[in-house]
């Protein structure tokens, strides 16, 4: 479902920002996440227990992704549209290897975060792409 260049971008430590079903009357608010590809081609991504992104999810399992290159590349962006499935297991150890991409772990304040992630417990958010669009300049 992925072209190449997509990939190229994807693969990169860039934010998606992450929009699922709004609650009641409110509007759908795109939240920044850190993501990797799979294997397989879904999108994961990871939410520490208790944010009210999850319940959303449960009530209504799809989203959607948008991922861009930052200012001052050509215009280039992947928005990615599919069901969700939220997975108890594999939410800490994603987080770890996603902090590895994102900080610099040197840094013992991102290793104190890693570590309060770690014992307030993680979900694992799939996301199974069922449309891909995008933009490339």
């Amino acid at each position: 479902m992925f072209r190449d260049d997509d990939l190229a971008l994807l693969t990169r430590p860039l934010y998606a920002y992450l929009t699922v079903a709004p609650r009641g009357e409110r509007w759908p608010a795109p939240r920044p996440v850190w993501f990797e590809v799979a294997g397989d081609g879904d999108l994961q991504m990871f939410s520490i227990l208790g944010a009210p992104k999850l319940d959303r999810l449960r009530e209504r399992p799809r989203a959607s992704v948008v991922v861009a290159a930052p200012p001052g590349e050509r215009e280039h962006w992947v928005s990615v549209e599919g069901s969700v499935t939220l997975h108890d297991e594999g939410g800490i150890e994603l987080a770890a290897r996603l902090a590895e991409r994102y900080w610099d772990m040197s840094d013992p304040s991102y290793q104190k975060v890693l570590d309060e992630w770690r014992a307030s417990g993680a979900v694992r958010i799939v996301l199974h792409p069922e449309a891909v669009t995008r933009f490339a300049d």
